[in-house]
């Protein structure tokens, strides 16, 4: 194991792996670099706080394996250190016959996958579970839970530099510079050294890696997700997870309900393309990030491929009243009246050139690097997993690792 790590990244991927490095090599020297004022401000902070347990993953992929080990090692973790989390299952409703067939294969998957007491419910069982919500049938998935991200993030933030490791904040990575067999990263906060570099970059984990010299074959799309939040007078409308079965023409998970740990129902997230990596508004605009995806070969195919879903993702956005219609196929009481406006968050999604989605984990391995180029959900809850997985492949490196995109078509096949 190299002696001298630097980590690109203060995101709970990039946090998680310094605490398993400090665990595997407690003498090894540590350093994170983030360019935020604290960890975790990005996706690791921006998303719905949901423990995720391995249901939607193709079997044998990386992302299901980390993903039904990572549960199990996150909520250990959390209840080492006293961190607020809970284990309420959730519920994904069919409320269309076309919808029942995707709901069994999801059960067949999550079965394949190793998950616990998967359970197929008819409409009266749906009601005993969520009072409110509305299917023809449902599968009950207790091992899903919710947990504070952030203070996960803090936690792990804190053992590291308990430990002797260090966590740079405003530490923006301008330049990666090859000293000998080792790195010198040229940063906002000075210059750093290491003889092992680690990109846990998250939305700019493409771009980190062209500073390091290595040939962007992907890139890097953000897709925003908005939410709304139940009024207070209106939660109990919602008693913990309720999704819809995933629609296989987009590759993400469609609007739902969660009940957050810290209080509150969040209803959401959509999926519509930033004007900017960190577009977390709608006006938010940068014009050299925006430039880099208009000038994509891989954005323009994806954004033809997926047309009409793009064109009603857009749509939606502005519109309360459908976004309330979406909900409402889950729980028909749901009213816009209903909604809050809430936060937001932006997806780091992998494009290919020919515009197909990275479905699972990417890790790309070089005798002196490893590269994170894509790590979509469930990476905070897998994240510890992620950690353990990048420690192993840094051990051996040179490997090329593992990173190969699939359609959505390919990636829900059964």
């Amino acid at each position: 194991m190299p002696k001298h790590i630097l980590i690109v990244g203060g995101g709970i991927v990039g946090l998680a792996t310094a605490y398993r490095l400090r665990e595997r090599s407690p003498d090894a020297a540590i350093t994170i670099l983030e360019k935020e004022g604290q960890v975790g401000r990005h996706q690791s902070g921006h998303n719905s706080g949901v423990l995720h347990c391995g249901l939607y993953y193709k079997p044998g992929s990386l992302r299901a394996r980390l993903a039904v080990s990572g549960i199990r090692q996150m909520v250990a973790f959390c209840q080492e250190n006293a961190i607020p989390h809970e284990i309420c299952g959730k519920l994904v409703v069919a409320t269309r016959e076309a919808e029942v067939a995707r709901l069994r294969a999801l059960q067949e998957r999550g079965t394949a996958n190793g998950l616990e007491g998967l359970r197929w419910l008819g409409t009266g069982e749906i009601r005993e579970i969520e009072p409110h919500a509305e299917g023809i049938a449902a599968l009950r998935v207790p091992q899903e839970g919710i947990v504070d991200y952030p203070r996960v993030c803090a936690t792990l933030a804190s053992k590291i530099t308990d430990a002797g490791g260090r966590v740079v904040t405003h530490a923006l990575v301008k330049q990666l510079k090859r000293a000998g067999s080792g790195w010198v990263a040229h940063t906002t906060a000075g210059d750093f050294e290491g003889d092992f570099l680690i990109n846990c970059a998250g939305l700019h984990c493409d771009r980190v890696s062209e500073l390091a010299g290595e040939r962007r074959q992907m890139r890097v799309l953000p897709f925003r997700g908005e939410y709304y939040k139940l009024k207070p007078e209106r939660q109990y409308l919602v008693r913990n997870l309720i999704y819809p079965v995933p629609d296989p023409r987009f590759p993400f998970l469609g609007v739902h309900l969660t009940r957050l740990i810290g209080g509150g129902i969040e209803c959401g997230p959509n999926a519509v393309l930033a004007l900017a990596r960190e577009g977390y508004r709608k006006t938010d605009f940068r014009a050299s990030e925006l430039w880099d995806a208009l000038s994509y070969r891989g954005f323009w195919r994806f954004l033809w491929r997926y047309r009409g879903t793009a064109w009603y993702e857009v749509h939606r956005s502005f519109s309360r009243r459908l976004f309330a219609q979406s909900l409402q196929r889950l729980v028909p009481d749901i009213q816009p009246d209903d909604l809050d406006t809430g936060g937001a968050g932006v997806r780091a999604q992998a494009i290919s050139p020919e515009g197909e989605i990275y479905q699972d984990f990417c890790l790309i391995s070089r005798p002196n690097a490893l590269h994170v180029l894509s790590a979509p959900s469930p990476a905070a809850t897998a994240s510890l997993a992620i950690g353990a997985e990048i420690v192993s492949m840094a051990e051996t490196a040179g490997l090329e690792g593992m990173c190969a995109p699939q359609s959505t078509t390919m990636a829900r096949k059964n």
